[in-house]
């Protein structure tokens, strides 16, 4: 039987609905492998290849069919072809019976098996954590050496939490002092143990990596040789970290494993982490549960700051010690947290129309102001850097410092876009930008910067890797190569042509600039509304700003709108028994 025979006209296109072209030969796949005639068992097994693909772990049909729109995101006349009895096709869904079958329900949920395995990982590698304890001697002590007597410190019990416990999840807005909490932790744990303790850190990209690691840098400058010896020098990705010729995840060597930005982390990336942990070691992931979720599958951290199982061993770290929450960056990323559309419509008021001020945190620009203006003052916040590049441009050539110099000096300045595409995209912008500064119309041009879009093993790129083309000494002669930060305060020199899946980024989308921070940043909003626009990309961007932050939002009501949309990503990490 074919498959279009069974289903209402334009199904199997996408005229009526958003199913891919995927998601329609998973069900074609099926069906050749054991046929059905029941119309909702061809939908139930669409939907859930077409959930994954759009971020969930599963297709959920609790509260089904009222939370429909929320999860799948679609238009009314698309909703109006799903059966409305769907989840009663439940019972009698083929291709869930054995050990390898292709779907798994649990409850009424329904995966795909590799994401009902990776959840299942999880899941079972975290409560296998949870029953391990272990104390170092005179803790209470070491604390109050570190922290002083007040035992309500956030901080404090946390570092308390992690070295009593094999697993701790600190979370935290930009700020609130998770990387100073690691480095407490780390001397902590290390003054209770005779023998160096062996210590990884990592995170999701190369640019949060790096980030980690001068964290690191600065905090052991502020310690004595003997405090210092225990913080790591240099921070790995994840990809490349739990990367094997063979597949399968190695087992870490390391007594502490430190993962940053962890709500980064897409459910079979956490599935590998935590296999690669071996027993006797402790993780600590931090993160901040209110970003963005993850671009692939899952709401990893989210769900598991959420979890009833995991609140003891989940620390929240409130206090911020970079913003206030009653003013500037701080009041702005308190009420998108809070949904609060009228208290940020308020702050969107009270904002002076400008981009950048000396007299506020904040600014804000509307659909009215000069995009030539705009683009000249954007390029004034890159005087510095275009004045240390001015020089490459007219043939110098860079060493490895100079090189590290202008990466760090771009870097003040973050221009972030909710859209690749469109007016107010990362594209038209990086080329409005380019043409604006002056930078030859060709694909590779001294101080062109650069992002690597995918993970390249034989490069040694990681999704997330910054690099900017420059010329340097080649055997003798002056080349154009691409410099990319090494992790060991050095540079790689890669050849421009051999590199791909690669990004300009004078502008960049909201969910590369994590794992990021900038001086100053513009936060770009397009002027039509899309599901991207949510609570979480609004608070992302906002936090990406450590000194001052310019909202451009070319319709108001958007960004309003935006605050009261929060991502929906299905899962069952947050239950305490699948």
């Amino acid at each position: 039987m074919k498959l279009s025979s069974l289903l209402p006209n334009g199904w199997h296109g996408t005229s009526l609905t958003p199913l891919t072209e995927l998601d329609i030969a998973l069900v074609q796949m099926l069906q050749n492998l054991e046929a059905t005639s029941d119309e909702r068992h061809l939908w139930l097994a669409a939907l859930t290849s077409h959930q994954w693909g759009r971020g969930h772990a599963c297709l959920d049909l609790n509260d089904w069919p009222h939370n429909a729109g929320l999860l799948l995101g679609w238009p009314a006349q698309a909703l109006a072809t799903l059966p409305a009895d769907l989840s009663q096709g439940l019972s009698g869904l083929p291709w869930t019976q054995g050990a390898h079958s292709p779907l798994v329900t649990d409850g009424k949920r329904v995966y795909l098996r590799r994401a009902w395995q990776a959840e299942q990982t999880v899941r079972t590698q975290l409560m296998g954590m949870l029953q391990k304890r272990e104390a170092p001697p005179d803790v209470g002590q070491q604390l109050d050496t570190l922290f002083g007597s007040d035992t309500h410190d956030g901080q404090r019990l946390a570092c308390a939490h992690a070295a009593h416990n094999a697993l701790t999840l600190i979370t935290g807005g930009p700020g609130t002092g998770k990387t100073t909490t690691v480095v407490k932790l780390l001397r902590l744990l290390q003054s209770g143990t005779p023998y160096p303790l062996r210590t990884l850190l990592a995170a999701p990209t190369g640019k949060a990596a790096a980030r980690l690691a001068q964290a690191m840098a600065q905090a052991r400058a502020t310690l004595n040789d003997a405090e210092a010896a225990c913080l790591p020098s240099t921070a790995h990705t994840l990809h490349k970290l739990l990367h094997t010729s063979h597949g399968a995840a190695p087992v870490l060597q390391a007594d502490i494993i430190v993962v940053d930005e962890a709500s980064m982390i897409d459910l079979e990336l956490m599935a590998r982490l935590l296999k690669a942990v071996p027993p006797q070691a402790r993780l600590v992931l931090l993160g901040d549960k209110d970003q963005l979720a993850s671009v692939e599958a899952g709401a990893v951290m989210s769900q598991l700051c959420q979890a009833p199982w995991l609140q003891a061993h989940t620390k929240v770290l409130t206090h911020s010690h970079r913003f206030d929450p009653e003013q500037g960056i701080g009041a702005w990323a308190k009420v998108c947290n809070a949904g609060d559309s009228a208290g940020l419509q308020a702050l969107w008021q009270a904002a002076p129309e400008a981009c950048g001020s000396a007299q506020a945190a904040v600014t804000r620009l509307s659909h009215a102001h000069s995009s030539t203006a705009l683009l000249h003052t954007i390029t004034e916040a890159w005087a510095a850097w275009r004045q240390q590049l001015s020089p490459h441009q007219q043939g110098q050539h860079c060493d490895d410092a100079q090189a590290l110099a202008l990466l760090q000096s771009f870097a003040r300045m973050g221009v972030l876009c909710g859209l690749r595409e469109g007016p107010w995209g990362v594209k038209a912008i990086n080329q409005q930008l380019q043409q604006a500064m002056g930078f030859a119309p060709s694909d590779w041009f001294v101080g062109r910067p650069v992002m690597a879009r995918r993970n390249d093993y034989a490069l040694g790129l990681m999704n997330g890797d910054m690099g900017m083309c420059l010329p340097t000494l080649v055997h003798g002669e002056v080349r154009l190569r691409v410099a990319f930060p090494d992790g060991q305060g050095g540079v790689r020199w890669l050849v421009p042509g051999r590199l791909e899946n690669i990004d300009t980024v004078f502008a960049m989308t909201v969910h590369q600039s994590q794992g990021s921070e900038f001086a100053q940043v513009l936060l770009i909003l397009p002027d039509t509304a899309t599901p991207l626009l949510t609570r979480e990309w609004v608070y992302t961007g906002i936090t990406r700003a450590r000194q001052s932050l310019c909202v451009w939002a070319p319709q108001t009501r958007l960004l309003m709108h935006a605050i009261n949309q929060t991502v929906v990503r299905s899962g069952g990490l947050a239950q305490t028994q699948t």
